[in-house]
């Protein structure tokens, strides 16, 4: 399966949520008035797409069709994949081809951390990188474990201590070794922080400023945010955003939900780059986003709504 078509079948529930909304939407007729635009906009909240990007998104088509004359609202759905697309905010750079790099992967518990990192580690080493773990999660039982089973792998080298050890003394030992080995993709694994929590978020905090202070080689700090939780997923990049002053986004369980828009909302709202996209369970199926492909994949054939 090449790489639209995994994206395609990973968005499925969320496109056919979506195209659901809008055979609604039309029928009330393709007429474009003020009542079309507010039942769209309405509609793109419903998909999860949030409410700030759904009214810039209209806002735009408004303009267009304004400026276009465009006759009825299947000429403004013609309109809908590229407006989405360019809604995202883009990424500066590819932290992960960046070299030498080193990310922070942060986020509530089961959003899938440890997982995204073996995966990342599993592509780079198969490009030639020199990639270096560090296990910086030694609160949840088998975290450890499980990060050694993934470097094991992918054939990369692992920074990790006992269960219940400071984690900030592991980051630390991670950069340290990194720098004398010259690693050039290292790769933090932290616990799982409920956002709600304030002294688990200061403990996180406290990890993130070690890495920030201490390591030579460039860091950028991810979220992985679980696609199935929505809104709530909104949420968690608001806290965790204001917390550490986040880089980007890496978005996974994209193929078990309908609330794909959220990678819209988040993205945004918080003027953040989704930079990975998880749509399933192989070590291939973590894909690079692009802007483009997911809004494709998303709006799919408009066709099918008329």
């Amino acid at each position: 399966m090449g790489f639209f078509e995994k994206i395609n079948a990973g968005l499925s529930r969320s496109r056919e949520r979506l195209k659901e909304q809008m055979n609604i939407l039309l029928d009330r007729g393709p007429d474009v008035d003020e009542d079309f635009w507010e039942t769209l906009e309405e509609t793109l909240i419903l998909a999860d797409l949030g409410a700030s990007a759904a009214d810039e998104i209209v806002e735009e088509l408004r303009d267009q069709a304004r400026r276009k004359a465009l006759p009825d609202a299947y000429a403004v759905f013609d309109m809908l994949t590229e407006q989405i697309a360019s809604t995202f905010t883009p990424a500066e750079e590819d932290v992960f081809e960046k070299n030498p790099s080193l990310v922070l992967f942060v986020g509530v518990n089961g959003s899938g951390k440890t997982t995204t990192v073996g995966k990342v580690a599993a592509a780079a080493h198969e490009k030639g990188r020199k990639v270096l773990l560090g296990s910086a999660d030694t609160f949840r039982a088998a975290a450890i474990e499980q990060l050694e089973v993934w470097a094991q792998r992918a054939e990369v080298e692992i920074v990790s201590r006992e269960r219940g050890s400071d984690p900030a003394s592991v980051c630390y030992e991670t950069i340290e070794r990194a720098e004398k080995a010259g690693s050039d993709l290292v790769l933090i694994d932290t616990a799982g922080r409920l956002h709600t929590s304030n002294d688990l978020m200061r403990e996180l905090q406290k990890v993130v400023n070690v890495v920030r202070k201490r390591s030579s080689i460039p860091v950028s700090t991810l979220l992985v945010v679980d696609a199935t939780t929505g809104q709530n997923g909104l949420q968690q990049a608001r806290e965790f955003d204001k917390a550490l002053d986040l880089d980007g986004v890496v978005l996974t369980k994209l193929d078990g939900t309908a609330k794909g828009g959220i990678a819209l909302a988040i993205s945004h709202e918080l003027e953040l780059p989704i930079c990975k996209i998880g749509v399933g369970e192989g070590i291939d199926d973590l894909q690079d986003f692009d802007a483009h492909d997911f809004a494709r994949a998303l709006i799919g054939d408009m066709t099918d709504v008329r």
